[in-house]
């Protein structure tokens, strides 16, 4: 005798009570096979699993609505910062460069990180980046209140510093080749940051006359103009947290000295003798709490222009993100991009970790620009393993399976491979291309790391008929924030684990 298979459908509403909506009313059913029997039973089924598909997405409306009001009380806050600053987001920006520097500036001229051992930690850059140490002030020169070692590629320049004893020193601080060091300020500097960015020096027309406007216009003065020697001219300004601008002008720009006055060349065949291709710095980001306030010091004692600008709904992933602008000078090519951390996401935003372990705002990255990058990525990841740096991980194959649709008219089939095999991100903007990849943090802690970009496009003539590329030609990669962000959470989530685990077991 053939009996009909039967099965037992439990429904549960308790999730119900929360809302007006009430479920249909299903109970235990004992279902025949038999169609006739079945028809009624499905009917219930189906508007039960239509009013659970109901619920999930009103759950899931309800997170983005919360999300999106957390990301608009956080523009408030920014907009409210600083009178006449509101953020319109990267769609909505229109870039207008006014020519309204309030002096006249020329270039980056270096990077100044202040460490405690400035001989390994040159080093490992010179290695890692390819920049050879081209001179020195230090012991061997007659400076006996700190140590600096000048690596250079082409038109950047890095300086590491450390201080010696304030006991070697004594009363011969006037031996120091900065002599705006400060013994106590570098060592609270560092066991504040770890190894960080110190100084953004910007070569001008006069140091002395960009300060006294700097101050003129509100900037808080770190250091007044000194002569240094041969007619060089240094000072100071505070930027955020402690990092400094610093101004260099030269009298005799004609004047043949390799760096500053009181530094030597360095003993050749003591450095490493490489080039990675790397040649200029295009951008330093800084990390700051207060978007508004930073933005509106710095243009207002610079004269600087808004260049460009992203909001947490341009460049946030689903769990984080970030407020950003970036400021130009006149010819847009010395740029001052500044991050502030966005609230309310499911995650804690990177820049608010990079503020947490800097122990406040400072240098988050430099973008340095090279001729090659294939070549320079080569290169650099030859070394990852053996004291150079390590990479964030790359994207995933669809991420370069959709790369031919944005860039197949600029970049080969063949490229395009090898972007993939290095990890290399591609974006572009109205002007042009830009190829980019980022370092993962290059200390002990998770906040300053490096970013390798090569510009694509965007050449022009100058007014003297020299061909020159236009100043953040092809963006700064707002199509492949996400894609960095990713990574990063993904970095931050492995030291999570690492901190639950060393956590002590409860008693």
């Amino acid at each position: 005798m053939n009996h009909p298979r039967v099965c037992n459908v439990t429904t549960d509403f308790s999730i119900s009570r929360s809302l007006s909506l009430s479920p249909p009313q299903v109970p235990n059913l004992w279902i025949s096979v038999n169609a006739k029997q079945l028809r009624p039973q499905l009917r219930h089924i189906a508007l039960f699993l239509r009013y659970k598909r109901n619920l999930v997405r009103q759950r899931q409306r309800a997170e983005e609505a919360e999300m999106v009001t957390a990301v608009e009380k956080k523009t408030e806050h920014v907009t409210n910062g600083a009178p006449g600053f509101k953020l319109v987001g990267y769609a909505n920006f229109v870039r207008h460069n006014l020519k309204s520097d309030r002096f006249h500036v020329k270039r980056f001229h270096h990077i100044e990180f202040w460490c405690t051992d400035a001989t390994n930690s040159a080093r490992r850059f010179s290695w890692g980046l390819g920049m050879p140490i081209v001179a020195k002030s230090d012991l061997s020169t007659g400076n006996l209140v700190h140590a600096s070692y000048l690596l250079r590629s082409g038109d950047l320049d890095f300086l590491f510093t450390a201080p010696y004893s304030p006991s070697i020193t004594g009363n011969l601080t006037n031996t120091a080749s900065i002599p705006t060091f400060n013994h106590s300020a570098a060592r609270s500097f560092s066991a504040s940051h770890g190894l960080a960015v110190r100084a953004i020096s910007i070569e001008v027309e006069d140091a002395t006359s960009a300060f006294n406007i700097s101050v003129a216009h509100g900037a808080k003065p770190s250091s007044p103009p000194v002569e240094i020697g041969d007619g060089v001219v240094l000072s100071e300004i505070h930027l955020y947290g402690d990092a400094i601008l610093r101004y260099i002008s030269r009298k005799n720009p004609n004047l043949n000295l390799i760096f500053l006055p009181g530094f030597e060349k360095y003993e050749e065949g003591s450095s490493y003798p490489l080039d990675f291709g790397i040649r200029r710095l295009d951008h330093a980001v800084g990390n700051v709490t207060n978007l508004a306030e930073a933005v509106s010091y710095v243009k207002e004692f610079t004269g600087f222009h808004e260049f460009a600008e992203f909001t947490a709904e341009d460049v946030g992933t689903s769990e984080s993100g970030l407020n950003s602008v970036v400021l130009a000078s006149n010819d847009e090519m010395v740029l001052l991009p500044m991050n502030e951390p966005v609230f309310g996401t499911k995650r804690k935003s990177q820049i608010q970790t990079y503020l947490e372990h800097n122990e406040g705002p400072g240098v988050q990255h430099l973008a340095l620009v090279t001729e090659d990058i294939f070549r320079t990525l080569r290169e650099m990841r030859r070394r990852s393993a053996v004291g150079g740096f390590e990479f964030m991980p790359s994207p995933p194959p669809t991420y370069y399976r959709n790369l031919k649709n944005r860039a197949g008219d600029v970049l080969t089939d063949e490229q395009i491979k090898e972007c993939e095999d290095l990890g290399i991100l591609v974006d572009r903007d109205d002007q042009g291309v830009l190829l980019q990849i980022f370092t993962k943090p290059v200390g002990d802690r998770p906040t300053i790391f490096i970013e390798i970009i090569q510009r694509i496009g965007c050449m022009v003539k100058d007014e003297e008929g020299k061909t020159y590329q236009k100043g953040g030609c092809g963006g700064f990669g707002k199509g492949n924030f996400s894609e960095l962000f990713k990574s990063i959470e993904e970095y931050e989530k492995t030291l999570e684990v690492a901190k639950q685990i060393t956590k002590p077991a409860a008693a």
